[in-house]
């Protein structure tokens, strides 16, 4: 799981496997396999650098 912060700061943890697409609409959209999607203050690139420090960690294990 990665941890990003919701447009009312609201910390909220996400799996990256479901993530489908990120923009930045200029807000970040992430929207999700399921077909869900949230607004977080993140940039696109923070969420791609979280989402390549997760699986460093889960391919490490």
């Amino acid at each position: 799981m990665i941890e990003v912060t919701k447009l009312n700061n609201q910390k909220v943890l996400i799996n990256p496997e479901y993530i489908e697409i990120v923009e930045e609409t200029p807000d970040t959209v992430i929207s999700f396999a399921t077909g869900r999607k949230i607004i977080v203050k993140e940039s696109r690139q923070e969420i791609k650098n979280l989402v390549k420090s997760y699986r460093k960690v889960v391919f490490a294990e």
